[in-house]
Parts: C-alpha cells; sequence; structure tokens
C-alpha cells in the first residue's frame, strides 16, 4: 500500500528554559541554562543539590484546585503542553473526526511523586493502610494520554511508550507509523516527566548518573566537554501534532516540517550503559535513514542525546562518524541537554521540537558549558560549541537512547 506522508502542524511546550514554544526557542537560541539549586524539598543531604525545575509554573493557572489534587505533576506537564500544541494546530474540535485522532504518550516513570509521597505517608503512620484514593490513576504512566483524550474527546488509539529516556521519540515514531498506514488522520504525541523528586534525585545519585557540580549548578550539563561527571535531571513536557499531509493541506494547516522516519535499536549489553562501540546507535541512525529513503549526506544537523556522561558521549560521536563517515564534518552536532538537563521520558519531544524549530528559523541552538576538549572525541565535528549557529536545515535528526539499551531516533524534513 501507499504510505501516508506525515507533517507537524502544532508544537507545544513546557520546559526548564521556557513554559510555551516561544519562550522555549528564544532560551535555546541565546544559550540559557535552566540549572539551579533544588526548591521542590530540602537538598541538604543530597550529593547533588541541583536539577532544571520548570520556573513559575503553578498548576492552579491551569487547572481548579480540586483538578489538580487529581493529576501528579508529569500528567500536568502532559496536558498543559498538548493543550498548547492543539491550540497552535488550530484543529477545530468541533468539526474533526476524534475516532481518527489518537494521542500516543511516552514517559520513562510516570508518577513517581505520588508513589514516593504515599509511601513515605503510609511509613509515617501507625500501618493502618490509608491511601489517597487517586494513587494509582495518578501514578500509572498511561493517565496522561488518557487525560488528554478525555478532555478533548479524542476516540483514536491511546497508549503511552516507555522505554525510558527514548519514550517519547518511540511514541512519535508509533504516531508516525499509525498515520501512515492510515488508522488515523491526526495523533497528539510528545512525552512528559516529573522526576525532580526525593526518590528521583536520590535513586539517580546512588547509581552515579548526575553531576555533582554544587559549586556551579549552571555549567553543570556540559556534554562532550572532557570535565563532564554525569547529567543533570530535568523536567517538564513536549508535544506535537501529526497529521496525514492531506488532511492538513485540505484543512488550511500551518505546517512546521515533514516526519519522513523513525528508527529503533538495542544494544543488547547492559542495564545503564551504552556499548562501548555504540553498535546499537549506529543501527539505529541507519535504521531511521534506510526508513526515510534519505543518505547520510542528506542530514544537515543532529540533536544528539548528549546528556553530559562520560561513556554515552563519547560513544554517540563515534557512532555518527562511523555513519556519515567524510560528510560527519558538515554536520551541525549538538545537545540542547546542556541548557535543559535531561527530561527522561520528555527529553526526545523537547528535543524534536528544537530540531524543527532549527528548520524554521536556520539556528542551531548551541552545546553550552563546553571549555575543554575532549581527546577522545572527533576534533572534525562541528559541536556547536557555546554559541548558536546560523545555517540552512533542510533535514534535522534527533537521538534518543535509554536505560535497558533502549534507542530511537527520529528524522524531520523541510516541506515540499
Amino acid at each position: 500500500m501507499q504510505l501516508k506522508r506525515v507533517v507537524v502542524t502544532g508544537l507545544g511546550a513546557l520546559t526548564p528554559i521556557g513554559n510555551n514554544v516561544d519562550d522555549y526557542w528564544e532560551a535555546l537560541k541565546n544559550g540559557k541554562s535552566g540549572c539551579a539549586p533544588i526548591t521542590y524539598f530540602d537538598n541538604e543531604k543530597f550529593k547533588t543539590k541541583f536539577a532544571c525545575e520548570l520556573k513559575n509554573f503553578d498548576p492552579l493557572d491551569f487547572f481548579d484546585r480540586k483538578e489538580a489534587r487529581k493529576l501528579d505533576r508529569f500528567a500536568q506537564y502532559a496536558l498543559v503542553s498538548s493543550g498548547e500544541a492543539i491550540l497552535d494546530s488550530k484543529m477545530d474540535l468541533d468539526t474533526i473526526d476524534k475516532f481518527r485522532v489518537g494521542v500516543i504518550w511516552g514517559a520513562g516513570i510516570g508518577g513517581l511523586e505520588t508513589f514516593q509521597n504515599e509511601v513515605l505517608n503510609f511509613a509515617a503512620g501507625d500501618g493502618t493502610p490509608r491511601f489517597n484514593p487517586f494513587f494509582i490513576p495518578k501514578m500509572i504512566a498511561d493517565i496522561a494520554p488518557g487525560n488528554i483524550s478525555i478532555k478533548h474527546g479524542f476516540m483514536g488509539p491511546n497508549y503511552t511508550t516507555v522505554s525510558a529516556c527514548a519514550s517519547s521519540a518511540n511514541a512519535m515514531i508509533d504516531a508516525l507509523n499509525y498515520i501512515r498506514l492510515d488508522h488515523c488522520d491526526i495523533i497528539v504525541t510528545g512525552g512528559s516527566e516529573a522526576a525532580v523528586t526525593i526518590a528521583g534525585m536520590g535513586g539517580f545519585n546512588a547509581m552515579h548518573a548526575l553531576s555533582t557540580r554544587n559549586e556551579s549548578p549552571e555549567t553543570a550539563s556540559r556534554p562532550f566537554d572532557a570535565t563532564r561527571d554525569g547529567f543533570v535531571l530535568g523536567e517538564g513536557a513536549g508535544s506535537m501534532i501529526l497529521e496525514e499531509y492531506e488532511h492538513a493541506k485540505a484543512r488550511g494547516a500551518h505546517i512546521y516540517a515533514e516526519v519522513v522516519g523513525g528508527g529503533m535499536s538495542s544494544d543488547a549489553y547492559h542495564m545503564t550503559a551504552p556499548h562501548p562501540d555504540g553498535i546499537g546507535v549506529v543501527r539505529v541512525m541507519q535504521n531511521c535513514l534506510r526508513d526515510a529513503g534519505l543518505k547520510p549526506e542528506d542530514v544537515d544537523a543532529i540533536n544528539t542525546h548528549g546528556t553530559s556522561t562520560p561513556l554515552g558521549d563519547v560513544a554517540e560521536l563515534k557512532a555518527i562518524t562511523q555513519i556519515f563517515g567524510e560528510h560527519a564534518p558538515n554536520l551541525n552536532i549538538n545537545s540542547t541537554k546542556s541548557m535543559t538537563g535531561h527530561l527522561l521520558g520528555a527529553a526526545g519531544a523537547i528535543e524534536a521540537i528544537s530540531s524543527v524549530l532549527s528548520m524554521k528559523y536556520g539556528i542551531v541552538p548551541p552545546t553550552i558549558n563546553h571549555t575543554t576538549v575532549d581527546e577522545n572525541i572527533d576534533p572534525r565535528l562541528n559541536l556547536t560549541l557555546n554559541t548558536a549557529q546560523k545555517r540552512e536545515v533542510n533535514v534535522a535528526m534527533s537521538n534518543t537512547f535509554g536505560f535497558g539499551g533502549h534507542n530511537a531516533c527520529v528524522l524531520f524534513k523541510k516541506i515540499s
């Protein structure tokens, strides 16, 4: 069968450097760090005392008090960012076929704060099992797309993809394929995460995964720098409206870009460490290019997974050099996690938004906080260090990799 073309017709972002798409993009261009000391809880006894929290986010600006109490923060974030994307798409909710509109969402963890607080409350009590009646529906990862569909009446496919930090990229790939195969006209996709909690910080600290650069939080996320010492935990959400091309044209929708390919693979190597030779990363980019029908030399920019970990950054760049060969130095390679921190299951969504906006505006945001060259990284690569760079971007790749060896890659192209 002839596969349908799929385009992006709406964007929504709620991030540590901007609470909407316009503010997020402005901060990206200007190389703004979203990292600061933790305010959500007492960080005194934690090895890492900072994170990329949302700034000036008040759920009561979006929900009444009763509704807010029924939603974990990750679900609040999902509803806010998807709401922005739906408005941006200008779809007419009164006339579209809602049986042909789905919601496919990504979350690596789900309602971690809800789970944490319910257990803490039980442990502090007398042993009587007193739990909030909304404990389970607030916690489960699939409640985010469920709530989005309930709010807007969307009755197409509805579920959550869970693949750690690749979750929202996997959601976008599933959305791409459902529309390609003519199962849907529109899918709301993306991801959200709210893991800046006692349990989240404590758990990642126990793994020695986080930076401990407490003396200078704003410079702690430093992908590709020789002095990097771990990732910075972030939170928030990103959302895209994916739509069948002819459907979008027929209603006069603004089209940001075409989604031309998605690739997935597994490292099959280690629970948390990347394969040292980047085998899975090589394969996921190959799969994505093949799916899109593009050659390596067609790609202009790559927003890397680039978490600022000693092993992961090098493995990814080695894989890029292997796949792109002599074209590799012509790429603009960057890591926007240097500014936002790592949003875990939401990372792929907000980074895909950055890729799409790079094509729209002809600007590649920088990889900030780079001061020291890592001799293990190919010096020919343009890592877009410290300052945004202007260039025409016709094809952009977005990489995301998750604990468990889950790899996902999405390709966007200027519409033609």
